[in-house]
């Protein structure tokens, strides 16, 4: 019996510390701001561990221990220092620390040219990268950052309130309708930080997430020239997908540059195959997942805006599908 309340408490404890790493903990921070964030969250917890522990002590004190001991506890001095100054003083000092710690602010991102504007619609994210020229780049549900450079995150929200949140990188900031709020987001290492709409927007909210791609400088700048461009052709075998998407409706809401799709009512589409998921991190990038978004959207996101497509075959779906996955 005890070997088994040995083993059941380390499988929680093993449970429990699965939430201080992964893509969307607060406690395995990968920018600057979240690394202040973290720091000032395990201070906190430590000066609340100890707190808590000396209050259990002199609990038991008060409950089982001598007559002496009782006697010195319940003296006003001990009273006034422990319960008023002691509190009072140290409150103090860690809210002025947290001011002071978090009016730091990361390195300004004006001077590095880059701004990435993003506004939250139910339920997905319009991300457009402005680069120093002006030149503008439009994609969804994902962003790309260079590693060691701040850049200045523009947020705003095209319906509802929305609040953009990536634990690893910053803390979240709101997005109004009608208001734009800045947020610099500065990556310190390379990785993938997952974010996540933060205020509730109604239908799916919490289907309303995205990913964070850091990555070292040269390799961003490769890709942003990529991404900048058109869709790269395909070939014979997709030009059925192709002809599939320009003529049943897609290209009234969804983009694809290089192609007559000029839609924007949804997501940009013009490189959506080499994107880390579908449907604002709703789905896995490949083909299959392609084919259930079409067919059955509204089961896997109920109320989201694109309507149900049963007009299409089997065949035409995994064409459609296959068009899609190799937009790149």
């Amino acid at each position: 019996m005890k070997a088994s309340s040995c083993l059941a408490g380390l499988l929680a404890a093993a449970f429990l510390l699965q939430g201080c790493a992964g893509v969307q903990s607060a406690l395995d921070p990968s920018g600057d701001e979240a690394e202040r964030i973290g720091f000032l969250t395990w201070l906190l917890i430590v000066f609340s561990t100890v707190v808590f522990v000396a209050v259990l002590l002199t609990a038991t004190v008060a409950i089982f221990g001598r007559e002496r001991w009782r006697a010195r506890l319940a003296g006003e001095k001990l009273v006034v220092g422990a319960g008023i100054i002691f509190p009072i003083t140290a409150l103090t000092l860690l809210l002025g620390y947290g001011f002071y710690l978090m009016s730091l602010g990361s390195p300004t991102a004006r001077q590095h040219g880059l701004r990435i504007e993003v506004v939250g619609e139910q339920w997905w994210w319009r991300v457009t990268y402005v680069d120093e020229t002006g030149r503008r780049t439009e994609s969804a549900n994902e962003i790309r950052l260079p590693v060691g450079r701040p850049v200045e995150v523009e947020l705003t929200s095209a319906d509802v309130i929305h609040s953009f949140w990536v634990p690893r990188l910053a803390g979240k900031l709101d997005m109004i309708p009608g208001r734009t709020n800045v947020l610099t987001l500065y990556p310190t290492k390379p990785g993938v930080s997952r974010g996540q709409c933060a205020e509730y927007c109604g239908g799916p909210h919490a289907l309303m997430s995205f990913y964070v791609i850091a990555m070292p400088e040269d390799e961003f700048a490769i890709w942003l020239k990529r991404e900048a461009g058109d869709a790269a052709p395909t070939d014979q075998d997709h030009a059925t997908g192709r002809a599939l998407f320009l003529s049943t409706g897609c290209a009234a809401c969804h983009a694809i540059r290089g192609t007559n799709a000029r839609g924007t009512i949804g997501p940009d589409l013009t490189h959506v195959g080499a994107r880390r998921s579908l449907a604002a991190a709703t789905l896995e990038n490949d083909v299959p997942a392609f084919v259930r978004w079409i067919r059955d959207g509204q089961h896997l996101k109920p109320e989201n805006r694109m309507p149900p497509y049963e007009i299409f075959t089997d065949d035409e779906l995994r064409q459609l599908a296959t068009y899609l996955d190799e937009l790149r």
